[in-house]
């Protein structure tokens, strides 16, 4: 049986947030049928802009820092 892969193209960052050492984001996306070439291992893959991908990176900065004021001081 063979595996359905897909690309997940992030439209739009809405907001994300940190509950019990996990990070959830919340994003609109496109989720379109993906052929794995023959070969290769079949795999998902989020696609997004350059724009994207730095909201995300601040997105995810802002939550690590939540979670490193969490910490204790001796765990830091």
């Amino acid at each position: 049986m063979a595996i359905k892969t897909y690309t997940l193209e992030v439209q739009r960052y809405k907001a994300a947030a940190s509950t019990h050492g996990l990070v959830n984001v919340k994003f609109d996306a496109l989720l379109v049928p993906r052929n794995t070439p023959e070969g290769q291992e079949p795999s998902h893959m989020l696609s997004m802009s350059e724009a994207d991908a730095r909201t995300l990176m601040m997105l995810l900065k802002a939550q690590l820092s939540e979670f490193d004021k969490k910490k204790a001081r001796s765990q830091r």
